[in-house]
């Protein structure tokens, strides 16, 4: 189906742990390896409450990616190539998964970036998106949302724990909003 979006800015790495921690004041991650590792082990509502404290503070409006936002960003944008993975047909250029990972996070940035210079779109930790879980549907779309409501939030972009063909750009998945799990993290947006 035909997409169109609006302009937008999505970050170059995940969040990291030493970002959570300015923010938030503490460190939810089971991988406490470092600042620059991705910041996981955060369900949907944290990434909420760190998105307005985050607001709160920089007086900005960063926000978690809807799925559409994220799947274009994860597949170059206009510079797309039609990989497989964000970046790349060969994973492990681009993505910690359970082939390399050590069953561990990685710090963000360690892996080639995608044709947009984004890290770790592929791998590392699965990301949390704004939109509720649903199937597309086939007609054309400005800046799709997601269903109104549902069961699950999704989630993109695989994790180190995962197989390869959860970091597929294409590969869709979701859970409950309060599931927390040492392979799930966060992405930033801020729309123009």
């Amino acid at each position: 189906h035909s997409v169109t979006l609006s302009s937008f800015h999505i970050g170059k790495y995940e969040v990291t742990q030493g970002l959570w921690r300015e923010v938030m004041g503490s460190n939810p991650s089971d991988n406490k390896a470092g600042d620059d590792y991705p910041v996981e082990n955060v369900n949907w509502a944290d990434c909420q409450a760190f998105i307005r404290k985050l607001n709160a503070r920089t007086g900005l409006k960063f926000r978690l990616p809807t799925e559409a936002e994220w799947e274009y960003a994860a597949r170059g944008g206009r510079k797309r190539r039609g990989y497989k993975y964000s970046g790349s047909n060969s994973i492990g250029n681009v993505a910690w998964y359970f082939d390399n990972s050590g069953y561990k996070t990685h710090p963000v940035g360690r892996k080639s970036p995608n044709k947009l210079g984004i890290y770790d779109m592929s791998g590392n930790v699965w990301e949390w998106c704004q939109d509720w879980s649903g199937d597309y549907t086939a007609e054309a779309q400005r800046n799709p949302t997601g269903p109104q409501s549902g069961r699950g939030r999704v989630l993109r972009g695989g994790g180190y724990w995962g197989g390869a063909s959860f970091c597929r750009v294409s590969d869709r998945g979701g859970n409950d909003p309060g599931y927390r799990g040492g392979n799930v993290g966060l992405r930033l947006v801020l729309s123009l």
